[in-house]
């Protein structure tokens, strides 16, 4: 499932890792997924929310675990039993999502639920150096073109058949995406760093102008190239991440793929490391908007209040990673942290930016 990614630590079996009771999750997943013990638990690189482990047994098999962060978890966030779900109705359906194959509920395993899906073995690109030797030039011009496809093809999903209907409100969801992030933001305000209210302000001028709601949709809410495993020839093995999804409007999912796919000569391109989408063959921004015109049926005309959207979210969440690394909560990969303060204040201007275009 994390297909690339450098382990940053792991755990023979019968020894501590953070976030891993390694002897009461091994005999939960010996009975209830079938693997064989002793169990090797990797803490894979990578996630700086919840908490992704790379698990093999004995005979070599792979799974992969899922938890949320071990320390400074917001009530309402990391919401394992929601996650499960998201992707137990999803891949029925076609959805490229890892085959879940396990719940755990019982805090007394380990200190907070925890779920268990298929690894998917792919190309998790993570920066410009992984996309280069990843894929050839021909390879990374088609990834844009298989990344808005498939997202289109999530946004067709009917939450109906799905059985996700009651997953969240149909209605109003950028008015409660601004509420929510705001509220997020200010319950994760750190001492000694200030924003001086642009946070507040352009969330705000983004209230004013919340375009009309084109249908409810499965919304990812994280959707973009470093959460989703690619084969040889570039097409979606499996979205990760379902942390944040919810039910609401698709283009806010547009909005954040266009966010994250960099350009060389963006302020973002290297805002978190050197974005892969910088790597000679990629398509650009415009082209992927194209392709996901080509296949969706939906209005793109406000996609720039999207895109604006996408970016001031983007801070409200960097400021959260900031909390917790502060809090000392961030096992896994804790990146460019440090430099945090500056990125959201860069994303708050650049959503101002957007919004003026």
């Amino acid at each position: 499932m994390q297909g690339h990614r450098e382990a940053l630590l792991s755990s023979p079996a019968m020894e501590t890792i953070p976030g891993i009771a390694v002897e009461p999750v091994t005999a939960w997943l010996v009975r209830y997924v079938g693997l064989v013990a002793p169990l090797r638990f990797e803490l894979v690189a990578g996630g700086r929310s919840n908490l992704t482990y790379r698990v093999t047994d004995s005979t070599g098999r792979s799974v992969a675990l899922r938890r949320p962060p071990v320390s400074h978890v917001l009530p309402t966030a990391h919401d394992m039993v929601r996650e499960h779900t998201i992707i137990a109705a999803l891949a029925p359906l076609g959805v490229p999502v890892a085959r879940p194959l396990g719940l755990c509920t019982d805090e007394m395993v380990t200190d907070r639920p925890f779920y268990v899906m298929e690894f998917v073995e792919g190309a998790i690109l993570r920066d410009r150096a992984q996309a280069e030797t990843s894929f050839d030039v021909s390879v990374r011009a088609v990834i844009g073109e298989h990344l808005a496809q498939t997202l289109a093809g999530l946004h067709d999903v009917d939450v109906n058949r799905a059985g996700l209907a009651n997953l969240a409100r149909h209605d109003g969801y950028i008015e409660r995406q601004l509420r929510r992030w705001r509220t997020q933001y200010e319950q994760t305000r750190v001492d000694g760093v200030d924003h001086h209210g642009v946070i507040e302000a352009i969330g705000d001028r983004l209230a004013g102008v919340i375009p009309r709601q084109q249908g409810t949709t499965v919304v990812h809410g994280d959707y973009r190239l470093d959460n989703t495993v690619l084969d040889a020839r570039g097409n979606v093995m499996a979205i990760l991440d379902w942390e944040i999804c919810t039910l609401g409007d698709p283009l806010a999912d547009l909005g954040i793929l266009l966010v994250y796919w960099a350009e060389p000569e963006d302020e973002t391109a290297a805002l978190l490391g050197a974005a892969p989408t910088t790597a000679p063959g990629f398509a650009t921004r415009a082209d992927v908007l194209e392709a996901y015109a080509r296949h969706s049926t939906l209005d793109l005309s406000d996609v720039n209040f999207y895109q604006a959207f996408g970016y001031w979210k983007l801070a409200c969440i960097l400021q959260g990673v900031y909390a917790r690394y502060r809090a000392g909560a961030t096992a896994g990969d804790q990146g460019s942290v440090l430099e945090f303060p500056t990125h959201i204040t860069t994303l708050a201007n650049l959503a101002s930016r957007t919004l003026e275009t």
